[in-house]
């Protein structure tokens, strides 16, 4: 064997692993890459999971890669595969008996959905998490026999199964422990326009209220009874509760972990030397808005994914992307967020402003008269995004006194 030839390894093949993979390739014609998976599919579009579930786009749609593009780019992909150990002292991951050397290795191990752990939860039927594509497929499946539908949890994830059940013409309960949708980022105000959204397109909201039991007949759950005395029979129920992060493969190697995923720094690389993580599972160190976070977008991975191949290569690369997230808020409404937002930091200052009649609401985050963050609510109301981001990187600082006057600039 040519040692010359760097030998390459990644954990995950989701969007931080395989763009990582396909920078390898690009920048290292000669290297050596294998890549593994649990899942049986190759690089498959998780954001375009929602619109899946709604029947706006075909599954066809919703795949990146196949097989032959892995193939073509000499990619040793391994698929329903588990990695069982990493043995840092002598480069080598561990599946199946097999040891595969690594000069460089990338923890893409991303998360599975946390447990709902109700009583009558447990194998029933018809209750799912959502999270890869074999629980939309799922999912779709029962609302195509169902008459009603119940999304528990106040996460993104609840707020997407709501919007499939209710765009899908079921009678719809969005059930959640907070007093509002998303609520650990947004505050009162934007919540009752959140509200009137999730109103508007029939779903029924129960605040402050959780699951006590699932009551169960024939192994499917016929109704769920919460906290306040709620009995609502239904015959699709699913959950988002947020991701427990598959750290488990750095135990006994050495590898930091922390309750949000494996530590990494501002290059990405753990505490062990060549060992990297990128996507949903990296908790990593920003330098931009200077404190460590888990960000589980599709952006932030694919930006993971370059910065983490760079560094893998013997590169000197730092994270120097500001996470930006967009979505529709059922029918009616929109959500931007980006930068730093108060599930981050407690800390920060706020300035707002809300346009009642045209449904518009804009907060910025500063902290020590930086700015950080933003968040906007309103369809067309995006106006001077990009210019935010670019005082967030340019790390700007801003008199109190302006901070009303930055809520109006425009593109």
């Amino acid at each position: 064997m040519n040692s010359d030839v760097r030998r390459y390894v990644i954990v995950g093949n989701g969007f931080a692993g395989t763009t990582a993979a396909e920078q390898l390739r690009k920048h290292d014609p000669a290297c050596e890459i294998t890549l593994f998976g649990d899942e049986p599919y190759t690089l498959y579009n998780r954001i375009s999971l929602p619109p899946m579930l709604r029947r706006q786009i075909p599954e066809a749609k919703v795949m990146i890669r196949d097989v032959a593009w892995h193939e073509n780019n000499r990619i040793d992909l391994h698929l329903k595969t588990h990695v069982e150990c990493i043995v840092p002292q002598e480069r080598v991951v561990q599946v199946d008996g097999t040891s595969y050397a690594y000069d460089a290795l990338l923890l893409a191990t991303g998360g599975r959905p946390a447990p709902i752990g109700k009583p009558g939860a447990q194998d029933a039927g018809n209750l799912f998490p959502f999270q890869y594509l074999d629980d939309t497929r799922a999912i779709s499946q029962q609302i195509d026999r169902s008459r009603a539908g119940v999304a528990v949890g106040g996460s993104f994830i609840a707020y997407e199964l709501a919007e499939a059940f209710a765009s899908r013409g079921l009678e719809t309960h969005w059930i959640m422990r907070g007093p509002r949708g998303l609520h650990r980022i947004i505050d009162e105000i934007a919540g009752e326009l959140l509200h009137e959204a999730a109103a508007a397109d029939g779903v029924v909201m129960h605040y402050g209220e959780e699951v006590l039991e699932f009551v169960r007949s024939n192994g499917e759950i016929t109704k769920v009874r919460t906290s306040k005395g709620h009995e609502i029979e239904a015959q699709c129920y699913a959950y988002g509760f947020g991701l427990i992060m598959n750290t488990e493969i750095c135990d006994g190697t050495g590898i930091e972990t922390s309750k949000n995923g494996i530590l990494c720094d501002d290059h990405l690389e753990t505490n062990v030397k060549d060992v990297y993580a990128a996507g949903d599972v990296a908790d990593f160190y920003d330098p931009i808005l200077e404190v460590r976070y888990r960000m589980g977008t599709w952006n932030n991975a694919g930006a993971h994914g370059k910065v983490a191949a760079i560094n893998m290569m013997g590169g000197s690369e730092k994270y120097h992307d500001v996470p930006e997230y967009s979505s529709l808020l059922f029918k009616g409404q929109t959500i931007t967020q980006f930068g730093l937002g108060t599930d981050l930091r407690q800390d920060l200052e706020i300035a707002r402003k809300v346009d009642r009649e045209k449904k518009w609401y804009r907060a910025l985050f500063f902290w020590e008269d930086r700015l950080v963050g933003g968040l906007m609510l309103g369809k067309g109301n995006r106006a001077g995004k990009r210019k935010y981001v670019e005082a967030i990187k340019a790390k700007q600082r801003f008199p109190k006194p302006e901070w009303h006057s930055l809520l109006d600039w425009t593109a």
